[in-house]
């Protein structure tokens, strides 16, 4: 039986060492597909959780980025973060971690890093971790390409999948996520002079115009369909042979991925002897709220046990592992 008191009382007093760690974690550096700086990241990750878990990572390369795996003979509960984050290397020469007013700032301390400082303490306060398995994933932000299969593997292998993105600023654990496609897509048109011969040419860069005007009427109420990064053209006197331009789309329900989906793979070009290609799909269909809910109660439970305020459910519009 759980001490509540005591336990509150030994969480408390870990305050300064979360701190501490979350300010190693931050300045480890830990840029999508820096191979070096994510090996980094994982040694300092290995060095605080293998000793709480009492066995060693398995380090899992593919592609040569390291996914830590801690894997338990009876798994019933998977703790499942990433260590990857969207800042580019030398952010924290800018923005280095910093602590004011109780709110601690730096780059990845919200996605994820936080939470995988409140994961290794929490371990830390378990009497029992025997039946937990651990794995932290490094290419979640690029849609999690490489570690997916691991993810799901071991999600199999567990009676609940504990995530430990963040809640939303009031405390609201997310039991629903929006699904969400990525899309990169090619226009192939004809080179000309643009002054001496414009009219040999096939525009890429009018024709990326149309598709783009075009993939953004597909979004609905709860539908978005966001056109994000656009490349055409290499110089400025030559009339674009080719572009591209990537999308990001993202929707509540697995219905509305798949129409966006059909719509945007049978899109045809507007120019003539324009050609358009068009890549990627979608990437995780949507957490559904009553897929959460049982663990919600379960978390609600134990809040009330430990005195805490009421726990509620919130929907998110982003993509996780979660998902």
């Amino acid at each position: 039986m759980v001490d509540i008191a005591e336990l509150g009382q030994r969480s408390r007093a870990q305050a300064g060492t979360m701190v501490d760690r979350l300010r190693q974690l931050v300045h480890q550096e830990s840029p999508p597909g820096a191979v070096r700086r994510l090996h980094d990241c994982a040694d300092l990750l290995e060095s605080w959780i293998s000793p709480v878990l009492g066995r060693p990572a398995v380090r899992v390369l593919h592609d040569g980025l390291p996914h830590l795996l801690w894997p338990a003979e009876d798994q019933r509960v998977l703790l499942l973060g990433h260590y990857d984050t969207v800042w580019p290397e030398g952010t924290i020469a800018d923005w280095p971690f910093a602590v004011a007013d109780g709110i601690a700032t730096g780059p990845g301390v919200c996605d994820m890093k936080s939470g995988i400082v409140q994961m290794v303490t929490a371990l830390s306060l378990l009497p029992d971790t025997s039946r937990v398995g651990v794995l932290l994933t490094c290419d979640e932000e690029s849609g999690s390409p490489t570690s997916r299969p691991l993810i799901e593997q071991q999600a199999l292998r567990s009676r609940a999948v504990l995530v430990a993105e963040p809640s939303t600023e009031d405390g609201a654990l997310k039991v629903a996520r929006k699904g969400g496609s990525m899309y990169r897509i090619t226009v192939q048109g004809r080179a000309a002079h643009a002054g001496v011969e414009p009219h040999r040419g096939v525009n890429a860069a009018v024709e990326l115009a149309h598709q783009v005007l075009a993939v953004r009427a597909l979004a609905t109420e709860g539908t978005s369909v966001t056109p994000t990064v656009l490349s055409a053209g290499s110089i400025s006197n030559q009339v674009p042979e080719s572009a591209t331009f990537c999308v990001d789309v993202r929707a509540w329900t697995r219905e509305e991925l798949d129409r966006v989906d059909r719509m945007i793979h049978a899109m045809t070009p507007w120019l003539p002897e324009a050609a358009l290609v068009v890549g990627g799909g979608i990437n995780r269909y949507p957490l559904q709220e009553s897929v959460a809910l049982p663990l919600l109660e379960l978390a609600r439970l134990a809040g009330r046990e430990l005195g805490l305020p009421p726990l509620a459910g919130a929907h998110a519009p982003g993509a996780s592992d979660a998902n």
